[in-house]
């Protein structure tokens, strides 16, 4: 599989695609007005403790608190953080020859007005603000140092047996007492030498962490984790991506600074953009970008999926659309459903959706074709390195699923609520306005001083008014003895109108 980084930087925004194969397979956005938070360290002062949550809200100096939930704050490390290349979830109890505890009362451990250290774990989603832990991790190229915390961990995309007991040998060999370690994928065949350089920098990153939080006053941050580009190197950059395209040389002498520093012995090409054409456009990224904002996304046999987010879930539903098949419609259904899971995969890496997701396959009466479908969508969703929970395809044909979601989807980064249906998909039609206003009038009519009435509306609903429903509007001022005047407001939501005297 052919791998490039394409990094397009301007004053205001960077983006970096990661292409697998001619195709956009990852988006990172970061804009310098919105920054991505997710690894910033903050001292913090905690304002409300909720024992029946089992959480606390922390003020950590962002528009909204952090919330921080029990397990995030004992000392006894219930949940192991697993890092899969750059990103945290919590592992399952008792993973890595850990046990599962009763997590204590949040109250006995937190009490309002007490200053701690805390890290974001998840950007702000939505209307919630970020979620923080106080188990500080601080990722490196090759390992996570966790000075909170005594255990060491092992990447579970790390599938050798004999590699993972070499790499916890030489970790628990060189490590300071106490300290924690999660060895990352991008560990596996590196010496020792490799994994103690990683453990000096990281060791004297936390040092110069702790001796500034420790005179500042809370809330304020004390360590901004990597500007985006710098991060993806970090984080993603393997031995199967060789190609580095970035189109900015202060951008291109970074990188070139960066991975000089934290990979001085891989060999990769990085290449200066220097044409007139933009970047994303020479690559055909700009198209497929637009594309991973649309609702309906069309599959090539002539079948589509639609795909709608909301606050609790993501919904995908299949259809078979233009495409009829050959055979017959079993067949037809069967191919549809495994070129949509396929694109679907593709679409959840792209979009970075995440929590609840609810696939509507098309009904499948032959349960080997629901097996068959289930076990491609296994297999499409192993490259992605967000951790994903399949349920088995119900008799209904649909697939319960879960995504690890760690930052916002593409769609609410680049997209805003429309102002006009208030991200409802939805506005009332000009026939309901029209009865709705038809309602107010005869409610108003006698209660307005003089013989004349303005009615000011949007244009599409005064020219219904004047053709289709005259002869109401005719009627209304016979019965009430008032001349109606329609005027056109071009400035108005179709939704808004205004009755008052002439």
């Amino acid at each position: 599989m052919t791998k490039k980084l394409v990094i397009n930087t301007t004053s205001r925004e960077t983006r970096v695609a990661l292409q697998e194969n001619g195709h956009i397979a990852e988006l990172y956005i970061e804009r310098c007005c919105e920054r991505g938070i997710v690894g910033n360290i903050y001292k913090g002062k905690v304002i409300r403790v909720l024992p029946g949550m089992q959480a606390a809200f922390v003020d950590i100096g962002l528009e909204k608190a952090g919330f921080l939930y029990v397990a995030d704050v004992i000392d006894e490390m219930d949940a192991v953080v697993d890092y899969v290349d750059g990103r945290s979830s919590s592992a399952d109890p008792g993973d890595e020859g850990m046990e599962e505890k009763p997590l204590p009362p949040i109250e006995d451990l937190l009490q309002e007005g007490q200053e701690i250290l805390a890290q974001i774990a998840k950007e702000p989603l939505g209307t919630k603000g970020a979620r923080i832990t106080s188990h500080i991790s601080l990722p490196g190229r090759h390992l996570v140092y966790m000075p909170t915390i005594d255990h060491i961990g092992i990447s579970r995309r790390i599938e050798n047996e004999e590699e993972k007991e070499r790499l916890r040998t030489t970790v628990e060999e060189i490590r300071p007492a106490g300290s924690g370690y999660i060895v990352r994928t991008a560990a596996e065949g590196k010496s020792e030498e490799d994994l103690r350089a990683d453990m000096l920098y990281l060791s004297e990153l936390w040092k110069d962490i702790d001796s500034r939080q420790k005179d500042a006053e809370a809330p304020c941050l004390i360590h901004s984790d990597l500007d985006v580009t710098s991060k993806v190197l970090r984080d993603i950059l393997t031995e199967d991506i060789r190609h580095i395209v970035v189109d900015s040389q202060s951008e291109y002498d970074k990188i070139v600074q960066f991975l000089g520093t934290y990979m001085p012995k891989q060999q990769y090409t990085i290449e200066l953009h220097d044409k007139n054409e933009p970047l994303f456009d020479t690559y055909g990224l700009e198209v497929e970008i637009a594309r991973a904002l649309g609702r309906k996304v069309w599959l090539k046999s002539g079948g589509y999926i639609i795909i709608e987010q909301t606050e609790a879930l993501t919904a995908v539903d299949v259809n078979t659309g233009r495409f009829v098949g050959k055979r017959n419609l079993e067949d037809t259904i069967l191919k549809t459903n495994l070129e949509a899971v396929r694109e679907i995969a593709y679409q959840l890496r792209l979009r970075n959706i995440g929590g609840l997701i609810i696939i509507d396959f098309i009904d499948m009466e032959k349960e080997a074709h629901r097996e068959q479908v289930h076990s491609a969508l296994e297999e499409a969703l192993k490259s992605d390195k967000s951790k994903t929970n399949i349920l088995k395809i119900s008799e209904l044909g649909l697939v319960e699923m879960t995504r690890k979601r760690v930052r916002e989807s593409i769609g609410r980064t680049l997209c805003e609520p429309c102002p006009y249906c208030e991200g409802t998909g939805y506005i009332k039609s000009r026939t309901t306005m029209v009865f709705e206003i038809f309602r107010k009038l005869k409610r108003e009519m006698n209660d307005l001083p003089g013989y004349r009435v303005n009615l000011q509306v949007h244009p599409d609903v005064a020219a219904l008014l004047y053709d289709e429903e005259s002869s109401v509007i005719d009627e209304l001022e016979r019965h009430y003895q008032k001349q109606i005047t329609i005027i056109a407001r071009p400035n108005f939501h179709i939704e808004q109108f205004e009755i008052g005297a002439g």
